[in-house]
């Protein structure tokens, strides 16, 4: 049984397609990244896949179940968090989930303890009363996941989860995210290679409307043959402080708010040592991802027979 398949999924918005011949099968939990650049047709591959939009071409079954044939049993199998956490800004945290409990069509008796058991799992619980409007941009994504869980889906789909948090609330976002993976299969976009990196064990690459790429991020990794880092900072530190943190071979000082980061090692070990370090060290980190230079150059080399 597979949790997420789809066959020769397309889409034409008008005259043009959008996505051609997507065909993913995801059978276990974890996290598979859904990568590609702006516009290149991972949005609308989430969309179709959430039903929130009805394909041109091809089937999508969620946990087996055909969702245009049986698109209300499908979306039971389904939480979706879209780059703009859906809430409710006028609401409390309590009220809102639980209104999102009715909406997945949730047993009475089980909304409730549903409700309290993903306010624990989110670490939100201590602003069950707070308006919404009245949390952080961090507490927002946690409520907007929480949503997204809250009926216990076969499938957790997120798109941007990590866009526009300051380095405190992505490292607790990366957390959270991972430990649903243990119980939910997720299924997460990002155009930055760094943030797929980090979190997934598995790649999906669509360009241009098709994929490109599909297999282990290990696999992925071998594209990248140098190693670099951009870091974007209000406060640059002395060159000896970023040299001395493990992994990092070089910095180059870009501008006088941007540095690029060498590396050796894991990616992962050393994004998670830079923001650390950046914290300790009241650097400000404003943005950290892969050099775009390189996440174009893996680009190129994959999409070669993207064209549609």
């Amino acid at each position: 049984m597979s949790i997420l398949r789809t066959n020769n999924l397309a889409h034409k918005y008008t005259s043009t397609w959008a996505i051609r011949d997507i065909d993913i099968t995801i059978e276990d939990t974890g996290i598979i990244g859904l990568l590609g650049s702006n516009g290149a047709g991972k949005s609308t591959t989430m969309n179709i896949i959430c039903g929130v939009l009805n394909q041109t071409e091809g089937e999508v079954y969620i946990n087996d179940i055909d969702l245009r044939k049986e698109p209300e049993n499908a979306k039971k199998e389904i939480g979706f968090l879209p780059q703009t956490p859906p809430l409710y800004t006028d609401l409390t945290i309590d009220e809102y989930l639980t209104y999102s409990a009715q909406l997945r069509l949730m047993e009475k008796n089980k909304i409730r303890p549903a409700v309290e058991e993903v306010k624990e799992r989110c670490g939100i619980a201590h602003f069950s009363s707070r308006l919404i409007k009245n949390l952080s941009g961090g507490y927002r994504q946690r409520v907007g996941i929480a949503q997204a869980i809250i009926h216990k889906p076969k499938l957790v789909v997120m798109d941007e989860p990590t866009n526009g948090l300051d380095p405190n609330q992505l490292i607790e976002a990366r957390k959270l995210i991972k430990e649903i993976a243990r119980e939910h299969t997720v299924l997460l976009s990002s155009h930055i290679l760094s943030e797929i990196s980090i979190l997934c064990r598995d790649i999906i690459m669509i360009e241009a409307g098709r994929i490109v790429f599909a297999d282990s991020m290990d696999a992925f990794n071998n594209y990248v043959q140098e190693k670099a880092i951009l870091m974007r900072l209000e406060h640059m530190p002395p060159r000896e402080e970023v040299l001395k943190i493990p992994g990092v071979t070089q910095i180059e000082f870009v501008t006088d708010k941007q540095i690029k980061v060498h590396f050796d090692g894991l990616q992962e070990e050393v994004t998670e040592a830079l923001i650390t370090a950046s914290v300790a060290g009241g650097w400000r980190l404003k943005e950290i991802s892969i050099d775009k230079g390189l996440l174009d150059e893996v680009f190129k080399q994959l999409s070669g027979q993207a064209s549609l």
